[in-house]
């Protein structure tokens, strides 16, 4: 539930090693949160994370083809923000697709259940500009990013009036583990830019979140041109 000053007291990382998740999680600490819990496929990994953060932080065992988020959520106040930041670049079509979609997809139904019970909270999906429009150089990639913010956004649809909201945030190249030695694309950020949109965004009730913001009309342009055109870019 959020304070009198707008400030969430409680949130739940889903992808509990991810930079950018970790980053969100200790920005919404700095702004007054005070309870964070990790839930990661590397438990000791997020152990390790979880000394960086100044709260009162659990880590439990995440499991994409099954994840049980009761234990989660099983706590006095419930989890007012869950981030859901399972995935990864690089890897076969499938697997891809299992973790960036399905996975994602799964952490995101069984997060909405267990917010319809306690009445309220907002689930956070780390998207992808990929999403908007897959490009040819990474398609797998951008397709199952596509995937989970489909998802996301019929979601929130069917959450409205609920006192459940849905966040799809949509960072382009962000300065991280998983991108480094890559050529940066313009408007490369570091994490903490998509963070502090992610807090800000979170005090307005924001659906939808670019980070950059400038991304939002350079994809709505790339949407709508022409395949033959599109396809020839080097993007």
């Amino acid at each position: 539930m959020k304070d009198a000053l707008g400030s969430v007291q409680s949130v739940a990382v889903f992808g509990g090693t991810s930079e950018i998740g970790l980053d969100i999680a200790r920005a919404l600490v700095e702004d007054r949160a005070r309870t964070v819990v990790l839930a990661a496929r590397d438990t000791e990994a997020a152990e390790r994370a979880a000394t960086s953060l100044r709260a009162d932080t659990d880590v439990v065992p995440l499991d994409l083809e099954r994840p049980d988020v009761r234990s989660v959520f099983d706590r006095p106040g419930g989890i007012d923000v869950a981030v859901v930041a399972v995935g990864q670049l690089d890897g076969d079509h499938a697997q891809l697709q299992g973790v960036n979609g399905a996975g994602a997809v799964a952490v995101m139904a069984a997060c909405a259940e267990e917010m319809r019970r306690q009445g309220r909270g907002t689930i956070v999906l780390l998207s992808s500009v990929a999403a908007d429009r897959p490009r040819v150089s990474n398609y797998p990639y951008g397709a199952s990013k596509a995937a989970a913010d489909a998802y996301a956004r019929g979601l929130r649809d069917e959450l409205a009036g609920s006192g459940v909201d849905v966040m799809i945030v949509r960072p382009g190249f962000v300065r991280t583990r998983m991108t480094a030695g890559m050529d940066e694309a313009p408007g490369a950020v570091d994490p903490p830019a998509v963070s502090s949109a992610v807090v800000d965004a979170l005090r307005t009730n924001r659906g939808i979140v670019y980070v950059p913001g400038f991304l939002r009309w350079v994809m709505l342009v790339l949407k709508l041109l022409p395949r033959p055109i599109f396809r020839r870019l080097p993007l």
